[in-house]
C-alpha cells in the first residue's frame, strides 16, 4: 500500500473514533433529546401471514404469483 493510502486510512479510523465518543459520550445533548437513537426497529413478520415459501418454490411461480406473494407479506 502506498503511503498515502495508509495515512488515509488512518484519518478516516480516527474521525469515526471521535464521532462514536462524541454520539456515546453520557453528556451528548443529542443522544438525551432523543435526536439519535442506539436502538431502532426490528421488522418482523406478522404470524398471520403463513410460511414463506422456499427458493425453489418461488423460483417456480409466475410473476403474477410472485407479485401476490410480495403483497401478503407486506401486510397491504
Amino acid at each position: 500500500m502506498s503511503e498515502e493510502l495508509i495515512m488515509l486510512m488512518k484519518e478516516l479510523v480516527d474521525r469515526v473514533k471521535r464521532l462514536e465518543t462524541t454520539v456515546f459520550n453520557a453528556d451528548n445533548v443529542l443522544l438525551k433529546a432523543g435526536l439519535i437513537k442506539v436502538e431502532g426497529i426490528v421488522p418482523r413478520i406478522s404470524a398471520d401471514v403463513g410460511s414463506v415459501p422456499n427458493s425453489d418454490t418461488i423460483a417456480k411461480m409466475d410473476w403474477s404469483e410472485i407479485d401476490e406473494l410480495v403483497v401478503k407479506l407486506s401486510g397491504e
